[in-house]
């Protein structure tokens, strides 16, 4: 028997590409509003009240207002934007990190920011097992395609192909601080700074380490060896062996939905540079929510995912 699901701002990128994971699956009754009916509020909430599930791809305050049109206790919602990523009553929705059985059990669930998912991805797990002290001011670089900023960086982008990196955030308070703090289990903000590059998808995030003045902290062997041993199993975030020279984002990528982590060390164990790379509009976006509405319908949680 299948379960109805109505994306609401299904015409985004972020939209577009759920629907693409959920497409031939039979286990879904996709509701879909025509161009018209799509931005009349009365039609939106019968589809928000309909549904067995909603994923919001709105931006926030219209997220908010969807979240307040919905009527009943029934239906489960799973929000794209960064409107309920620390609020109460919503689950974070980071199944390798809260746990499975909570995504399975929440009603409210909210899609990790791209940048955050790679923070804490790396940072959390160390953290948790002591190998990272919570209390260090900790620095995050990365950039990312220019998909994840929505319609209008996509046009400024493309119009503008003299555009060769973005520095932005520059004024700090990113609005992805708040959940990297909270579910890194962190003291402090971490200091973010985010850039987007000539390239339509795809992600690096980085978190350097002066390992040797941070009381209590692990070896890049001990770090390395503890990601693997917490994502062991997962067939979504991988943790890698290798020590490469360089990492490349090509302007060429496919999509995915995995996320890939590496510990790369000084030889003498002094410092470390933990990195992940993802496609921000894969396990950075799109195949996340998938991924939750997977474990939320009790699925198979890999189930029309890119891997």
């Amino acid at each position: 028997m299948s379960v109805s699901v109505f994306i609401d701002g299904a015409a985004g990128t972020t939209g577009l590409e759920i629907a693409e994971r959920l497409a031939g699956r039979a286990e879904f009754d996709l509701v879909i509003l025509d161009d018209e009916r799509r931005k009349d509020d009365d039609a939106r909430a019968e589809a928000l009240n309909d549904a067995d599930f909603v994923i919001l791809c709105l931006p926030d305050d219209a997220a908010k207002a969807a979240v307040g049109m919905i009527r009943n206790e029934r239906t489960r919602v799973i929000d794209a934007s960064s409107a309920h990523r620390v609020a109460s009553g919503w689950t974070y929705g980071f199944p390798e990190i809260v746990g499975r059985d909570a995504i399975a059990a929440a009603r409210f669930v909210s899609n990790p920011g791209c940048y955050p998912t790679g923070f804490i991805g790396l940072v959390a797990p160390l953290v948790r097992a002591g190998l990272l002290p919570a209390e260090w001011p900790y620095v995050c670089h990365a950039v990312s395609g220019y998909s994840g900023g929505g319609k209008a960086l996509i046009s400024r982008f493309e119009a503008d192909r003299d555009i060769a990196f973005r520095a932005y955030g520059l004024a700090l308070g990113h609005k992805h601080v708040p959940e990297m703090k909270a579910l890194a289990g962190l003291a402090h903000d971490p200091l973010f700074a985010p850039a987007v590059v000539p390239a339509h998808r795809g992600m690096l995030v980085e978190v350097p380490l002066h390992l040797s003045m941070m009381s209590g902290a692990g070896a890049p062997d001990a770090l390395r060896r503890a990601l693997a041993d917490f994502y062991a199993g997962s067939m979504v975030v991988k943790v890698e062996d290798d020590r490469p020279d360089e990492l490349l984002l090509r302007a060429s990528m496919e999509p995915v939905d995995t996320l890939t982590l590496r510990v790369l060390g000084a030889a003498d164990g002094s410092q470390a540079r933990l990195v992940a790379m993802l496609d921000n509009l894969g396990k950075g976006a799109s195949g996340a929510a998938v991924q939750n509405l997977n474990i939320m319908a009790d699925l198979d949680e890999t189930a029309g995912l890119r891997l």
